[in-house]
């Protein structure tokens, strides 16, 4: 495999993308552990690579895009490759069950949709904003936990769509600074639309609506502590939010590259950091019930 090929895979940034996974597991009364490990193998190491090397294949970008300052240009074989890892994905799928196997081709047919130059989702603000925070929040937390243990048992509706919201809140930061490259492209997306400040203001109305959810799910469940502590991890994330805010709102310029990708980091780790924490917590507590 080409050098170039794997780093458009960006496996990588599939980190920044687990914490929906984290959150549905931690939610499975009885969590099936192989079947935790395959769907984590088939989304983080099979689908999700495969939508990053078609994205790129289409987009050809010649600037940055995430995780990647200088990403080199790409071949047929990245085309080829992101096809036969949706392939080896969707083959897996068949041994979680038929709602996972749904859910996976879905998500596949959405990042296609999004990305490809016939349809193009991704030049409309508002559809390619909807297709990503449904099928990347939702959907996702749908999938996974109807795959790990969920399935015949009530799913928590509340916290599926907390999902959607709070992906919602942070996507729209992944391209602020990506307005002329994307403009060029012919691509308007929503952080262009809203502008730099419109685009903070609507993360943090984002967040809040999803935190409520939040609240009310982990009420629901009896477990208000739980959303307290989620808060607590939460802290750096605001902090490192509102005060890239203010440098931005004072110099326009810092709304580059570089802070996105930090922003995503703090934001990734932390809560990659509290669901894992609050899955710990719910699977010790229902092992010892």
């Amino acid at each position: 495999m080409a050098g170039s090929t794997l780093k458009l895979l960006r496996f990588p940034f599939s980190f920044f993308l687990m914490p929906v996974y984290f959150f549905a597991i931690g939610q499975v009364r009885i969590l099936e552990p192989g079947k935790a490990l395959l769907v984590f193998f088939i989304l983080h190491l099979l689908i999700y690579p495969a939508s990053n090397g078609y994205n790129s294949y289409m987009d050809r970008d010649e600037e940055s895009i995430g995780l990647l300052k200088y990403p080199p240009k790409p071949t047929r074989e990245l085309f080829r490759v992101s096809l036969w890892l949706d392939f080896a994905g969707l083959a897996l799928s068949t041994l979680v069950n038929r709602w996972f196997l749904i859910c996976v081709l879905a998500n596949i047919l959405a990042s296609r949709a999004y990305s490809y130059r016939g349809i193009r989702l991704k030049k409309y603000p508002v559809t390619g904003f909807l297709t990503v925070i449904i099928f990347q929040g939702a959907v996702t937390f749908f999938m996974v936990f109807m795959g790990t243990g969920g399935a015949g048992t009530p799913v928590p509706w509340l916290a599926v769509a907390s999902s959607s919201l709070l992906f919602g809140c942070f996507y729209p930061l992944t391209q602020i600074y990506q307005h002329s490259q994307d403009f060029r492209d012919g691509v308007i997306s929503i952080s262009y639309k809203l502008g730099y400040r419109g685009t903070f203001l609507f993360t943090l109305l984002m967040f809040l609506a999803g935190d409520f959810l939040i609240l009310a799910y982990f009420r629901s469940q009896g477990k208000p502590l739980q959303f307290l502590w989620l808060q607590l991890w939460l802290v750096p994330v605001l902090a490192y939010f509102m005060s890239w805010f203010l440098a931005v709102l004072r110099d326009p310029t810092r709304a580059d590259y570089r802070h996105t990708m930090r922003m995503n980091l703090v934001a990734a780790v932390c809560t990659n950091a509290a669901f894992l924490f609050i899955l710990i917590q719910n699977h010790i507590s229902n092992s010892s019930g």
